[in-house]
């Protein structure tokens, strides 16, 4: 079993509440969770009107096809942006057994 995970740091400059940053990530997780095969949310920086932090984790049986997975992933929140920017991004992957 393999498990890749990975953390995004976004801004988003524009954002004047923490209802407002809430809506722009609420939209991009429930985008990512319908085209991709992962789990996501918001990991870090929840109080916080202008940064977030989120992560995603998909589960295989190859580090390859994990590997893809994040990067597809990665590429869309990329792709995708315009209410908010990508900072960075760290990415791990898991043998626990």
């Amino acid at each position: 079993m393999i498990i890749a995970a990975c953390r995004v740091y976004l801004v988003m400059s524009a954002s004047d509440s923490v209802k407002e940053k809430r809506g722009v990530v609420k939209g991009l997780l429930t985008k990512i969770r319908s085209r991709f095969a992962v789990t996501a949310a918001e990991v870090e920086d929840s109080d916080d009107p202008t940064h977030s932090t989120i992560g995603f984790a998909v589960v295989s049986n190859s580090s390859a096809v994990a590997n893809a997975v994040l990067d597809k992933v990665l590429a869309f929140i990329d792709k995708e942006q315009g209410d908010y920017e990508m900072l960075d991004d760290q990415t791990e992957i898991l043998r626990p057994f």
